[in-house]
């Protein structure tokens, strides 16, 4: 990590990073793996949209953060609740007003009011939106709540709890493969590619994105590594991307690289949510 790095400075890499992340995934969604290749940003594939155009990930993940800063720090589920219903339903945290790749478990809870507890409700979909618990004093039954709000097994929330920590140590300086080690993913990095799945599935995808952190030495070849993966290439990226820029910030020669960050849509969306930071609430525990 750059040694000039403060903990705003952590906070907008994180979010630029999981941005960056999701956009450059976008396109290659659903694709199988090694039928194509991702080499930085473009627009159309799978959903359409133009080069740049962030999803649910990091829309959900700005909600998160919205309501965080506006509840001084403190988890408040029914702020969540109602922040991820004007995502959904008004278009709110995206790059242009139009929501797309709603998952299944989160459309239910957010149309029923509480989180699914089935087993075979554990998406990624608390997952993706976690990174900025991680820059606040909450405790573990605070991330377990947040993920809750939509995916309330503990299988979702366990892995919200692990993907939190590691995002801690990664913020206060503790080198990437101790991080993910210290919560369960100890020699990650020594796995073949061939035996990380890039799924869907919460275990799967915080399981890649540590493999991709520990694998490579810079933020872009982690979120291209997360991308070519294939399957749930978004999502992966997006997971990978925020603890990648965690470690490595933005620009210079191993940080998110800045043209990316330009092409990002829906800057001025992200930057305000970020502007609106509580500063009393600045020192992760």
């Amino acid at each position: 990590m750059p040694d000039s790095l403060t903990m705003s400075d952590q906070l907008r890499a994180a979010v630029y990073g999981e941005a960056v992340g999701d956009a450059l995934g976008v396109p290659y969604e659903f694709l199988k793996r090694d039928t194509f290749r991702c080499e930085g940003m473009t627009g159309g594939g799978t959903h359409r949209h133009p080069a740049g155009t962030f999803s649910d990930d990091t829309s959900m993940m700005l909600a998160t953060l919205d309501s965080l800063n506006r509840r001084h720090g403190h988890v408040d589920v029914d702020d969540l609740l109602e922040r991820f219903r004007a995502w959904r339903y008004d278009g709110e945290y995206t790059a242009d007003g139009i929501v797309f790749d709603v998952g299944i478990a989160t459309d239910m809870a957010l149309e029923s009011g509480h989180g699914m507890t089935g087993e075979r409700n554990n998406g990624n979909g608390s997952l993706m939106r976690s990174i900025p618990l991680a820059f606040f004093p909450v405790s573990d039954d605070d991330i377990r709540a947040a993920s809750a709000v939509t995916h309330a097994h503990e299988i979702s929330t366990e892995a919200c709890v692990a993907y939190v920590h590691a995002a801690r140590m990664l913020i206060n300086g503790l080198p990437a493969r101790q991080a993910v080690a210290c919560v369960g993913f100890d020699r990650i990095w020594e796995e073949p590619r061939e035996s990380i799945a890039s799924t869907g599935f919460v275990r799967h995808t915080l399981r890649a994105a540590c493999w991709c952190l520990t694998t490579t030495t810079s933020y872009a070849d982690c979120v291209r590594t997360a991308v070519n993966l294939g399957d749930d290439t978004d999502t992966t990226a997006a997971v990978a991307g925020a603890l990648a820029g965690i470690i490595y910030g933005i620009g210079g020669t191993t940080g998110i690289p800045d043209d990316w960050v330009r092409a990002v849509r829906g800057r001025d969306v992200i930057d305000r949510i970020i502007a609106n930071r509580p500063e009393s609430r600045s020192t992760a525990e």
